[in-house]
């Protein structure tokens, strides 16, 4: 296997990803947009943690009628956030994009929530429709990965792939800074599998016995080559501030081969395992651990072989991208930066 162009879940042909963010006033959250291609993409999830905030799920149970969604929608704000996707609806209904009904479109939008309420200051400073609006029109803006800054000057927009971004502005990842990461895959076959995160998790994204980033040993070649282990010494002095109540990691995986949602439903579910092979423990009672797969169709469906690939592909992938959130994420007050804490890690020292 080796790294897409962009190492990234636009590298899945037709996929545009967007993020808006806004920090200050009593704000520091955002949200992530997924926008599928022209006619939408099959779709499937998963949900593990025993605390999710969610929406348009059931829909996406292989028993149920809507075959296609249109966008995905990863946000902060908790369960307030989750209006963020209204913003994305509206700007999928103006163009004419959606589920046809008589009348109209209704466009299919899910969406997945972290806890980062009160992290800038405000309790109540949260994603709205028009934070969500404003990250569909960064994804429109680019083929690649766009973030937009809100303020109350406007927003202006730049390419920003990892960190910091989007829903993981406001993470926390075991007392580290979270946030946004994503990595890609172009297996011997041609397929394309990748993957985003938005790592707000209330375990640990280190390897207990060194206090290397888990996800890093899924690296491929040269991926992670910058980053070791770090000295025992900064290891052991390591005490993390006491984990925020309320966390989650959630994410998309994706691919360009042709899948059913049954098959995109196993598609996240073995995502989940590379989440659970980053994070220790995942899936816990404060956690809303949730991941979307999507299924472009661009390429012919697969025999049993190449479906093995692209799921464990997946898993690798979602590990891959949780390192890259917690390694490109923005220290601060109570969350500080991975190579802050650990800089003997930083290869090269």
């Amino acid at each position: 296997m080796r790294r897409g162009p962009t190492n990234s879940l636009a590298d899945v042909e037709g996929l545009r990803v967007g993020h808006a963010q806004r920090v200050g006033d009593g704000y520091r959250t955002g949200v992530s947009v997924v926008l599928a291609p022209q006619g939408g993409a099959v779709a499937g999830v998963d949900v593990r943690g025993a605390a999710p905030g969610t929406r348009e799920t059931e829909l996406l149970d292989p028993r149920n009628l809507v075959e296609r969604v249109h966008a995905i929608v990863l946000t902060g704000g908790s369960a307030y956030g989750l209006s963020a996707a209204c913003g994305v609806m509206e700007r999928l209904a103006d163009s004419g994009t959606g589920f046809p009904v008589e009348g109209g479109v209704v466009p299919i939008v899910p969406g997945a929530v972290i806890y980062d309420l009160g992290r800038g200051g405000n309790f109540r400073a949260t994603p709205d429709a028009a934070m969500g609006a404003a990250a569909y029109d960064a994804a429109l803006s680019s083929p690649g990965v766009v973030s937009a800054e809100l303020s109350a000057d406007g927003a202006g927009s730049r390419p920003r792939v990892n960190g910091s971004v989007g829903a993981g502005t406001g993470a926390v990842a075991g007392g580290l800074a979270g946030g946004v990461g994503t990595a890609s895959a172009v297996l011997p076959s041609g397929v394309t599998v990748a993957a985003l995160a938005v790592v707000n998790a209330a375990g640990s994204v280190l390897d207990p016995r060194s206090g290397l980033l888990s996800g890093v040993r899924y690296g491929l070649p040269g991926e992670f080559d910058h980053v070791g282990e770090p000295d025992t010494g900064e290891y052991e002095r390591w005490r993390p501030e006491k984990a925020p109540s309320f966390n989650t990691t959630i994410g998309v995986v994706a691919t360009d081969l042709t899948l059913s949602k049954a098959q995109c439903g196993k598609l996240a579910g073995v995502a989940h395992d590379g989440l659970a092979r980053a994070i220790r423990p995942a899936h816990t009672m404060v956690d809303g651990d949730t991941i979307f797969a999507m299924s472009t169709c661009g390429l012919p469906g697969p025999d049993d072989t190449g479906l093995h690939d692209v799921l464990a592909a997946a898993a690798d992938v979602f590990s891959r991208a949780v390192a890259h959130a917690v390694l490109h994420a923005t220290g601060r007050e109570g969350a500080p930066a991975y190579l802050d804490v650990f800089p003997s890690a930083r290869s090269g020292r």
